[in-house]
């Protein structure tokens, strides 16, 4: 390694790079191409060096690339970068020298995160690709209601499968041009979403058997099961598996000041879409089907304790408890018991 540190500051078109040395002084400035060929050719100029970039749209693929070239690459958190974007003199060039500076001085200040590899990436685009059809379904369904109700009719109450099919004699007729082609919209995103299911579950069992371990758990259905392994990756990264809470942005936010530690929201940082997983997993738990087990006792302990949101916080709690217990399920390959920590009869 190299006594330089470089800042980049990437973009969409070109990155702005800065060298600074070990005294603090900015060796270089520079403009580069953001494409592998453009990268390719000033960073495979350049001496192993440690290379500080935030994490964003392209630092995925930026960081495989600059790795393959022999340098050592940290993804700055953008949650521990305040001093750049909320600074009033913020330019591109500017931002490349802090991260430098700030990758100079101590790294764990960047709070440096661990991209997944390639295969994962490719696997999660699927998950995320369904979860935006099955949004895009949820945002019909209820434009299609409020029209009707705008009208002073009122559709029946029915699951999202056959939605389409049973709501359409109830449209009003002078809806029908409006409505028709939305119906017919929902029917196809109702098939893809099921060909995706069938795609990711046989991704699950062929590529990822590890989700079949976590599958144990009721509520936890192939979609979390595979979105837990790919978002996650290695459960090794985590020293306990608690952490795999407030790396999922399950656990409360503090703002401890001397005498006061008021209480406050989750930090809702990581992986939402896998923490909306988790989370509807959760209300599965703790709903009227949800059987009896240890994940439920707790969260409705929390629930009947009362106040302001108890139902909310019980839900939170329980997705918190159920990350940790997959993660363990994951590590230790046991077999999952329900009634684990439940007071057993004599």
């Amino acid at each position: 390694m190299t006594k330089v540190t470089i800042g980049m500051d990437l973009g969409d078109q070109h990155s702005q790079v800065c060298i600074v040395d070990a005294a603090g002084a900015t060796v270089q400035t520079a403009r580069v191409r953001t494409t592998p060929t453009g990268l390719t050719r000033w960073f495979g100029a350049q001496p192993p060096t440690r290379v500080v970039v935030e994490a964003g749209t392209h630092s995925p693929w930026v960081s495989r690339l600059l790795t393959a070239l022999g340098h050592t690459v940290l993804v700055a958190n953008p949650r521990r970068l305040r001093l750049i974007y909320a600074s009033d003199r913020k330019d591109d060039r500017v931002d490349a020298e802090y991260l430098a500076r700030v990758g100079r001085l101590d790294p764990r200040l960047l709070g440096a995160i661990t991209h997944r590899g390639a295969a994962a990436q490719a696997a999660l685009a699927v998950l995320r690709s369904r979860d935006a059809l099955v949004r895009t379904r949820t945002g019909l369904i209820n434009h299609v209601r409020g029209v009707v109700k705008a009208m002073g009719a009122r559709l029946p109450a029915c699951s999202t499968e056959v939605f389409p099919r049973k709501v359409a004699p109830a449209v009003p007729a002078a809806l029908a041009p409006a409505i028709a082609p939305v119906l017919a919209q929902l029917t196809l995103l109702t098939q893809q979403i099921h060909a995706y299911d069938g795609e990711l579950t046989r991704l699950g069992a062929e590529a990822y058997p590890d989700t079949a371990r976590l599958r144990q758990v009721v509520g936890v259905g192939p979609v979390t099961a595979l979105a837990y392994v790919l978002v996650l990756e290695d459960p090794a990264r985590f020293p306990r598996s608690r952490a795999v809470g407030a790396y999922l942005g399950l656990q409360p936010r503090r703002r401890q000041s001397g005498a006061r530690d008021p209480q406050l929201r989750i930090s809702k940082a990581g992986d939402p879409l896998l923490r909306r997983l988790l989370v509807q997993s959760a209300q599965y738990i703790l709903g009227p089907f949800g059987p009896d087990c240890d994940l439920r006792r707790h969260g409705l302990r929390i629930a009947a304790a009362g106040g302001g949101n108890a139902k909310k916080r019980a839900v939170v709690a329980v997705a918190r408890k159920l990350a940790v217990l997959l993660h363990r399920l994951w590590v230790s390959g046991a077999r999952y018991d329900p009634a684990y920590g439940m007071p057993r009869a004599a």
